[in-house]
């Protein structure tokens, strides 16, 4: 019975390693595609890994990571003594939480009253315009915006030749709050609307020729069908941004901000910047890097889980 149940077990194996080679020379053109993409995960993703060890130490740049002495926790003691952190960690929580606030919302309201849109033609010429935007780099947005809202720009210009008052846009602290909230929706919103509408494309359409037999009015059909419809994806892209609360990018920031605006500007990547590249302190700045990705961590975890438990679902 035993030596039955061996060769059975050993032909499973047989027809299973069969079936792999097999689906493998089968798919052999897609897993060499899928090379590239894997390569460049593994050298520029996977294989950097290995220089959080830099938290640990007082690294020398000399020394490079074996040579360099092991010191403990005490990076991050030191960065948590600091008055700056908290200052940075603070200011990338505001900034991150008004642009969810902001501009989560955005695209899906766009993406659903473009769905209305019964002229094709300037639906699609509304898209284009819409999402052009996010291919611009930060830097050249930057210099729109000084010259439009600066102290001598058009907009001051325009303001003051009506007879109204001149405002500071960018040198006063809530205007460049709201500059830099509204700038960031600007430039973001097509992009997240692409991925609405794609999402509406794929809510079945008989739901909409039974709302309509039943005379069901476009705005019931946005709240009843629509937004149920692309609910999943919602909620993928709210743990997604959950997910990066405590990670911002250094180009907007930087390139928005100024000195009479730093108590709201400097964020996690300047100060990142500032004390790793400015002052050639790697340590201080891989230990930051490292406490901004396990926090960020935890907040994606934590996001998922209370998906899942209301019974959403989640990214996995």
């Amino acid at each position: 019975m035993k030596a039955l149940i061996n060769d059975y077990g050993n032909s499973i194996k047989l027809t299973r390693k069969k079936k792999l080679i097999y689906n493998f020379k089968r798919d052999a053109p897609l897993y060499l595609l899928l090379l590239l993409p894997m390569t460049y995960l593994i050298i520029f993703r996977y294989a950097p890994i290995y220089g959080v060890v830099m938290a640990f130490q007082d690294y020398n740049i000399f020394e490079g990571i074996s040579g360099s002495e092991w010191v403990g926790w005490d990076v991050f003691k030191f960065i948590f003594d600091q008055n700056g952190f908290y200052r940075a960690l603070k200011n990338t929580l505001v900034l991150n939480v008004l642009d969810l606030i902001a501009g989560f919302p955005a695209p899906i309201i766009l993406a659903i009253l473009l769905n209305e849109l019964r002229h094709v033609r300037f639906k699609k010429i509304a898209q284009t315009v819409l999402y052009l935007p996010h291919f611009l780099s930060w830097v050249i947005i930057g210099g729109m915006v000084y010259l439009m809202f600066s102290s001598a720009g058009m907009a001051n210009t325009v303001l003051t030749s009506l007879g109204f008052a001149h405002i500071e846009f960018l040198s006063q602290k809530i205007n460049w709050l709201i500059m830099y909230v509204a700038i960031g929706v600007w430039q973001n919103v097509g992009w997240g609307t692409i991925i609405y509408l794609a999402a509406i494309i794929g809510i079945n359409k008989e739901l909409y020729e039974a709302s309509d037999i039943d005379g069901c009015s476009r705005l019931r059909k946005m709240w009843h069908i629509t937004l149920p419809g692309i609910k999943p994806t919602i909620i993928i892209l709210l743990i997604l941004q959950i997910g990066r609360m405590l990670s911002i990018g250094f180009d907007r920031p930087f390139v928005m901000g100024n000195s009479l605006v730093s108590e709201y500007s400097d964020v996690i990547s300047t100060y990142v910047y500032r004390i790793g590249i400015g002052s050639g302190d790697f340590s201080q700045a891989t230990a930051v890097g490292l406490f901004q990705s396990v926090i960020g961590l935890i907040f994606l975890l934590t996001a998922n889980y209370i998906a899942k438990k209301v019974g959403e679902q989640g990214i996995w």
